[in-house]
């Protein structure tokens, strides 16, 4: 198996390398608006871009978690497509692939089947990679520690939850914690590609922590046994990811 280390060099700090994204959104832009409701969260700084960046470990890095084999397929195949049919979808349908694809999720009952399932399908991913580490804490701090514990009773009590919204959600999907548009956490799942940036979602809101249970990001280790994966996808949550993406919604 090949190595492009330029590719997996670790990310040290994922949140400068989204700022460069996200010229084009500022506050009261479409990032809110996708956040429906009486109340509008505040822009934040976490943009997505249209094309794929680079995986921020080696694809053996998580192995505590997922195995490098799955890991390279579910990267540069399963992604990758996504991203390439996303670029396409908006240039057949005239996107300003310059803004944030935030935008575009935020009204996606606008435009094609395509632009949902590859927009929703690259924006979950991009997220989903920046989302772990192969070395990081057991739990957040700060805020988003004293969120989870005054919205769930307890950062176990929440664990519980999510790993539920995840292993029942039937099919393929995604399970989230999500800020509401009241700046509450909450916790749900999407069939298929869909996030809870979209408007036809039955959960809406802006995803803080997103895990995909497609059967390809974890078949190849796990067979049919979901809840085995999600309990050692714990090991490699990146906390302080989530934590400095929360913080920038508030």
């Amino acid at each position: 198996m090949k190595k492009n280390t330029s590719r997996r060099m670790f990310i040290t700090d994922s949140a400068k390398a989204t700022l460069a994204i996200t010229a084009g959104l500022t506050a009261g832009g479409s990032l809110m608006e996708a956040c429906a409701g009486p109340k509008h969260i505040v822009s934040s700084s976490f943009g997505t871009g249209f094309t794929q960046e680079p995986l921020p470990y080696a694809y053996n890095a998580l192995e505590k978690a997922i195995d490098a084999m799955t890991m390279e397929i579910h990267y540069t195949k399963h992604a990758a497509t996504y991203a390439t049919n996303v670029q396409d979808a908006a240039k057949a349908e005239g996107v300003d692939v310059s803004k944030p694809l935030e935008d575009v999720l935020g009204k996606i009952s606008k435009y094609s089947a395509r632009m949902r399932n590859n927009g929703g399908g690259h924006y979950n991913h991009e997220l989903f990679w920046k989302s772990m580490t192969p070395g990081g804490t057991e739990k957040p701090s700060g805020k988003l520690f004293a969120a989870i514990e005054a919205g769930f009773s307890s950062f176990e009590a929440f664990k519980t939850q999510f790993t539920d919204a995840g292993k029942n959600r039937f099919g393929s999907g995604w399970a989230w914690l999500f800020l509401d548009s009241d700046k509450k956490l909450r916790i749900g799942s999407t069939p298929n590609q869909d996030n809870p940036l979209m408007d036809v979602s039955d959960i809406k809101g802006l995803p803080v922590l997103g895990l995909d249970v497609w059967e390809h990001a974890y078949y190849l280790r796990y067979q049919n046994k979901r809840p085995d994966y999600i309990a050692n996808w714990w090991k490699v949550v990146n906390w302080e990811f989530v934590q400095k993406r929360y913080e920038s919604f508030l």
